[in-house]
């Protein structure tokens, strides 16, 4: 798909993000594609359910996980190199087509196991593309100064997916099968294609452009052109460890997140089963978590900016960290829930910080690579943490695993404070 981007005139460049047309197409394009991905999700497990066993259901919802983690980095560079929102666009085209054709499938037939494993092979390969791009699209659809602000934003719209994407799923799934909660899914995903169509994009500055000049690999013999995205996918790389802000930072997402996945997901659950505070008490506990995240994101989406955002980041890590281990220790669920929303609006404003540092930070020619790398780190390596904490509370118990987990994502906290220049970063604006 060749799409020809309108550039965004300059005087409109700092306008406030809220109160910008163009920043708000991309936000709602953004929030219809994670709505449709959480509806999708859910059409996917119930219908490989409905088709297999339970252990064939857990492979199909895995296998989107291998091509998404292994060609991350690649997506980067295909971002960087065809420019985010051609590539976001025509990548969402393609997960649009790819759900739509398998609910068409759905309503005709029951195929069994075998079209779900392929959709979820082909939706991992191309969200390795998509999420990249997407990253990568706010530095050029408003200014640097509202970048933090968008950062928020975008926050918001992934809590209003994980809260909004579930029950729609579900209600797919009630009047129509999972045959109609795909075509939901759909249309939700193909609701984002026009939107993006519509944005206007602005240009890299002369500075921001790759150092050879080049643009695009097309039109290069396949060889030449393959070693070109290699050395792309090395310069991205070498570009981020000599950063004297991202390296580190990178160092502090990946601890915080390795320390957070873990207890948050399969450690909750074990904890209130170990408490017997049922499923409704654990649901209490997660939407405490989500109050205080979207909390967290609305205030950076108000202020626009903190103060001092390498510190706070930094301090609103280890707060969030003691906080995480304590969980552990609560006594009963409205001790978890107010814990839980502790964790939620500290956990939410480091993360909201972390990623507008990365998005300000970063020479825009290099952010869908430098989004890629954090898009690895958190869906890609953080994920292991999950078998592996449930096989240490297996042996150790709740409290000591949750501690533990706590000091690794503490650690992410004391990176940003030794590491000098990320400590004194700060956000434009």
């Amino acid at each position: 798909m060749t799409v020809t981007a309108p550039v965004i005139p300059e005087q409109h460049a700092e306008r406030p993000a809220h109160r910008d047309g163009n920043v708000l197409r991309w936000l709602a394009a953004y929030t219809s594609s994670m709505v449709g991905d959480s509806v999708y999700y859910i059409a996917l497990s119930w219908a490989a359910v409905q088709s297999g066993t339970p252990a064939q259901a857990g492979v199909v919802m895995s296998v989107s996980a291998l091509p998404r983690a292994v060609l991350m980095l690649g997506g980067g560079v295909i971002a960087d190199r065809l420019g985010p929102h051609r590539v976001a666009i025509g990548s969402d085209a393609v997960r649009c087509v790819a759900v739509l054709a398998v609910a068409g499938l759905l309503f005709l037939t029951s195929p069994g196991l075998w079209p779900l494993a392929l959709l979820a092979f082909v939706f991992g390969t191309v969200d390795a593309v998509f999420m990249p791009a997407v990253g990568a699209l706010p530095a050029r659809v408003t200014g640097r100064g509202q970048l933090a602000r968008v950062q928020g934003m975008r926050s918001l719209a992934i809590r209003f997916a994980s809260v909004v994407g579930a029950p729609l799923g579900g209600l797919g799934v009630a009047v129509g099968g999972a045959a109609a909660a795909f075509a939901l899914a759909g249309l939700l995903i193909a609701v984002s294609v026009p939107l993006l169509v519509s944005v206007r994009v602005r240009d890299l500055p002369a500075d921001d452009a790759p150092a050879d000049g080049r643009t695009t690999a097309m039109g290069v013999p396949p060889r030449e052109r393959s070693r070109a995205w290699g050395s792309d996918l090395v310069a991205g790389l070498r570009y981020i460890r000599g950063h004297r802000v991202l390296a580190p930072l990178m160092v502090a997402i990946a601890l915080g997140d390795l320390g957070f996945v873990g207890p948050l997901n399969v450690g909750l659950t074990l904890l209130a089963d170990e408490r017997d505070w049922g499923a409704a008490g654990m649901g209490w506990v997660l939407a405490g978590f989500g109050t205080g995240a979207g909390a967290a994101a609305l205030l950076l989406t108000v202020r626009g900016r903190l103060p001092h955002a390498g510190r706070t980041a930094a301090y609103a890590i280890l707060a969030g960290s003691v906080a995480i281990g304590a969980l552990a220790y609560a006594p009963g669920v409205a001790v978890a829930v107010g814990t839980a929303l502790l964790i939620g609006l500290l956990a939410g404003l480091s993360g909201t910080l972390c990623g507008a540092l990365l998005q300000t930070q970063a020479d825009p020619a290099y952010l869908g690579r430098v989004t890629a790398v954090a898009g690895l780190v958190s869906l890609g390596f953080a994920p292991l943490s999950m078998p592996l904490s449930a096989a240490a509370i297996g042996v150790w118990g709740t409290g000591p695993v949750f501690v533990v987990s706590a000091a690794v994502c503490g650690l992410g906290g004391v990176v940003v404070l030794c590491a000098r220049d990320l400590r004194r970063a700060g956000l434009p604006g």
